[in-house]
């Protein structure tokens, strides 16, 4: 699996853009497409972002875990 195929497939299943992603983010379709591609790290606070908008655990889109559920907060 490529580093964040995951975020592709998210995005994918939300029938969301790279674009609208971007859009989301405050970023511009290329940087998030480097971020698919994995050419790019991914800062943390985008990170937590694009969990969010993908109601899904940091852990799944990193590939740590292959549980999509966020954990509860504390």
């Amino acid at each position: 699996m490529k580093k964040y195929e995951r975020i592709r497939n998210l995005r994918e299943d939300m029938d969301m853009t790279q674009t609208q992603v971007g859009e989301y983010l405050h970023i511009s379709q290329r940087s998030y497409a480097h971020y698919e591609a994995g050419t790019r790290e991914i800062p943390i606070d985008i990170l937590m972002e694009i969990a969010d908008l993908f109601e899904v655990n940091i852990d799944y889109i990193v590939g740590r875990t292959n549980i999509k559920e966020k954990l509860p907060m504390n």
